[in-house]
């Protein structure tokens, strides 16, 4: 194994000299101050490809950037040893790699290890010394990443925009532009005609609590003033919560619609097919935990109705953006329709329900910002409802991001969610 050591007068020049020397691609294993200046260890990244895979099938590590922005301060952090490991636990190694590695002593098992974590250290500290240096030449664009984590859009999301971010002269420009790219990406209904005019069947999903059967009433009240009431009809699958069937029967009396409870799929058809004249039926499905396995199950149920059913997912803006992705991941099923967004009445922060809608494509019909039925139901321009986004001043806010937390949060985003890569930022 060729491990080389190179002393130079400071870590840029050091950096230069491993370049130079092993390629782009070498692998850092110390860094630390000596009486001639800085001296660093480094590997060829093809001599621990070769401890790692035969000769056949060798793995490729990832190329980095050797070229920091400013001279970083030496750091010595040796890794602690690692016992008691086994091949499977070694980052990044497949299944099968410990049959082609069963020979290999365990003090070199141990070294690979900490190798990788040098590595995803050193990956962390330059994109921290990048970023810094990047702050302090455009001090507005750390003002631009506070104000986008502190509306609660992801740090993957905020990091991808200001990448992107063609040069601005101050923060006013730079907000423009990103406003404009979160606008240009959300996707909203301009009109009622995919929902009133058009009609088909709707079932409005989501988890326990996040307002279906209140958002039912009020787009059943929209539909009846179009339409009038002989033109819609209601369902409930919801047998589970006390009272759920007679809520909606409450609203149906008031409106003059027959309301109809099913169990299963075999009744949802039935139902179906019995209301088939009807221009608009909007079904109210049980709410159900996302992880629940009978999440799959109502998926499954409405997609077998023996006619097209448009699942709209009731979306809660008071929940996290980590728990709103769970939510659409565990109802997407073969595909939905769209979305509803709830109790944006309620909701502190906008960015994390405008996150989740960018990064999974989902259209916006309505948003709902009350409990009256029909008036606190909306059509949203996506413009305004970026600009609401960022509106609300929150400096006192014990969640507000420091100088000092920024770095951190950039280095540890170093790799973008894949999704991302289709965004519109032209």
């Amino acid at each position: 194994m060729n491990v080389q050591k190179f002393v130079a007068a400071n870590t840029r020049e050091a950096l230069r000299l491993v370049r130079e020397a092993m390629g782009g691609d070498a692998v850092i294993l110390s860094n630390r101050n000596v009486a001639d200046g800085v001296e660093i260890m480094a590997i060829a990244s093809l001599d621990i490809a070769s401890l790692s895979a035969p000769a056949e099938d060798r793995e490729v590590q990832p190329k980095l950037d050797w070229e920091p922005a400013r001279e970083p301060a030496a750091v010595s952090r040796p890794a602690a040893p690692v016992k008691d490991r086994t091949p499977n636990s070694v980052a990044g190694w497949s299944d099968e790699a410990p049959a082609a590695m069963s020979g290999m002593p365990r003090e070199m098992l141990d070294m690979m290890q900490e190798i990788r974590a040098m590595r995803s250290m050193l990956e962390m500290q330059l994109a921290e010394i990048s970023w810094e240096t990047r702050r302090e030449r455009e001090p507005h664009r750390a003002q631009l990443l506070r104000e986008l984590l502190t509306a609660g859009f992801s740090p993957g999301l905020s990091r991808h925009l200001l990448e992107h971010m063609p040069e601005v002269r101050n923060q006013q420009e730079g907000m423009h532009w990103i406003k404009s790219a979160l606008s240009r990406n959300l996707q909203v209904m301009n009109n009622e005609q995919d929902v009133l005019d058009r009609g088909g069947v709707f079932a409005l999903v989501g988890p326990t609590g996040v307002g279906k059967t209140t958002t039912t009433a009020k787009l059943a009240a929209r539909c009846v003033m179009r339409h009038g009431a002989n033109s819609l009809a209601l369902i409930t699958t919801d047998g589970y919560r006390i009272g759920a069937h007679e809520q909606l029967r409450i609203y149906g009396k008031i409106l003059g619609v027959m309301v109809h409870s099913v169990r299963d799929e075999s009744d949802l058809r039935i139902a179906l097919s019995e209301l088939r004249q009807k221009h608009t039926v909007l079904i109210d499905t049980v709410g159900m935990n996302q992880r629940d396995h009978m999440v799959a199950e109502q998926v499954a149920m409405l997609s077998g109705a023996g006619v097209e059913v448009q699942r709209l997912l009731c979306l809660n803006a008071t929940s996290t953006g980590e728990t709103l992705n769970e939510v659409v991941k565990a109802y997407q099923g073969s595909g939905l329709t769209g979305c509803i967004v709830t109790k944006l009445d309620e909701a502190a922060t906008m960015g994390n329900v405008l996150d989740v809608m960018i990064r999974n494509r989902l259209k916006l019909y309505y948003a709902a910002n009350g409990q009256r039925v029909p008036e606190d139901l909306h059509l949203m321009n996506r413009e305004l409802l970026v600009d609401r986004a960022f509106r609300v001043r929150r400096e006192m806010s014990v969640f507000q991001y420091q100088d000092e937390d920024l770095a951190l949060v950039v280095s540890g985003t170093k790799k973008v969610a894949r999704e991302l890569g289709g965004l519109n930022l032209v």
